[in-house]
């Protein structure tokens, strides 16, 4: 297939649209089902190279899910605690232990249920059965991975009655070394972010504490990696092989690190007992459960614990989760790794930061600044890494 034909590009009136090879060539994918959009083959293919970079630099199967061509999460293969899987909704997974891709899908789908809804889901590896029948359940609009075992094709391929958009890509495709684009009519070329993202990279600690464990060198690149595919500016929060707070671009890295703390924070409280323990109506969808939960947590647009508004979620009236028992429960969040696109300005990101957990850091530095910012890591007792490199993505 040297191109493929979309029904329309961004929005329904940017027509024609299509896809194909500036050097005529073969396109590197197959499409198994479906009929993928423009948006959707842009997040397809930015999600791609996260999992395919993180799954070199780690050695571990890689997930994430995309939303408008940033990473709403990314993780790795690491078996889920028994509370974990149920703050993720895969509790009743059979066989969820026995596989790593697995681990990292339900790690990914699950970390922020509400932005993943409707999502594009990246693999790094082939996908199995035990993969496939938690995708089938979610909400999304498509998956890419280098293949598919057949009855996990088969069973993909049943959803959304038979409309799923699945996408087969070859592992070894390497792009030209320029890329190029096109704004108001006039062609941009830069050569392709090839940088390598790697363990190499955290040497330079400028902290006075400098003691790196493996598990935060693992997280921290995680984060790194799913910035370079994230629209700029971007902080991501990650913790235990997965992101768990993006903040996607916002013009101020204030904003960015406030906005994945609240992500992060939302997501260490599904974790709370008595997030885990509501009791939610059985007639209630997946979808409707995570809005619930997210009102519960962060008491946003409705008050669903109130007279006249529990009885269209739970069985029986919650009690509120307080203001005291969240700040107790965030407290015991430590050993949470932080990456930065770009050097912070500014000393109040380390101190937002350090309120989820933050205990480990990696920014490029370069700001006038820095001694501030480096001050304030010092006062927590925090572990910085200067990276020397942007990760800049638009």
């Amino acid at each position: 297939m040297k191109e493929f034909e979309l029904k329309y590009g961004c929005n329904p009136n940017q027509k024609p649209a299509k896809i194909y090879m500036n050097d005529g060539g073969e396109l590197p994918i197959r499409i198994l089902s479906g009929r993928p959009g423009y948006i959707n083959f842009l997040d397809a293919f930015n999600s791609w190279q996260l999992v395919k970079e993180l799954k070199a630099a780690l050695g571990l199967p890689a997930v994430t899910s995309f939303k408008h061509v940033s990473p709403t999460s990314a993780a790795v293969g690491i078996p889920l605690s028994e509370d974990l899987k149920k703050a993720c909704f895969v509790d009743d997974i059979e066989g969820l232990d026995d596989s790593p891709l697995a681990c990292a899908y339900a790690r990914a789908r699950g970390t922020d249920r509400m932005c993943s809804f409707g999502d594009w889901v990246a693999m790094s590896d082939v996908c199995d059965v035990t993969t496939a029948k938690m995708l089938k359940r979610e909400v999304s609009d498509g998956v890419i991975a280098p293949g598919y075992e057949p009855e996990a094709l088969e069973i993909l391929k049943s959803k959304r009655k038979g409309n799923y958009n699945i996408v087969e890509i070859d592992p070894e495709y390497v792009p030209e070394v320029q890329e190029r684009k096109q704004v108001f009519g006039i062609t941009f070329e830069q050569g392709r972010n090839n940088f390598e993202i790697n363990r190499a990279l955290l040497e330079d600690i400028v902290t006075k504490n400098k003691e790196l464990p493996e598990s935060a060198v693992r997280d921290l690149i995680i984060a790194l990696i799913t910035l370079k595919y994230t629209q700029s500016n971007s902080v991501c929060y990650a913790v235990d092989g997965q992101a768990i707070g993006v903040g996607a671009g916002q013009q101020s890295r204030i904003h960015c690190t406030r906005l994945a703390g609240s992500k992060a924070d939302t997501w260490f409280l599904r974790q709370h007992e008595k997030v885990l323990n509501l009791p939610f109506r059985k007639d209630l969808g997946r979808p409707e459960r995570d809005n619930v939960i997210d009102g519960y947590i962060n008491q946003n647009e409705e008050d669903v614990c109130a007279d006249g508004n529990w009885q269209k979620y739970f069985d029986a009236q919650p009690a509120p989760l307080t203001d005291a028992e969240k700040k107790e429960f965030l407290a015991t969040r430590q050993n949470v790794a932080l990456g930065s696109d770009a050097f912070f300005p500014f000393s109040d990101n380390i101190e937002r930061a350090y309120r989820s957990g933050v205990k480990y850091i990696a920014e490029p530095g370069g700001s006038i600044r820095d001694d501030a910012v480096i001050e304030c890591c010092d006062k927590y007792g925090m572990v910085m890494s200067f990276t020397h490199m942007r990760l800049f993505h638009h």
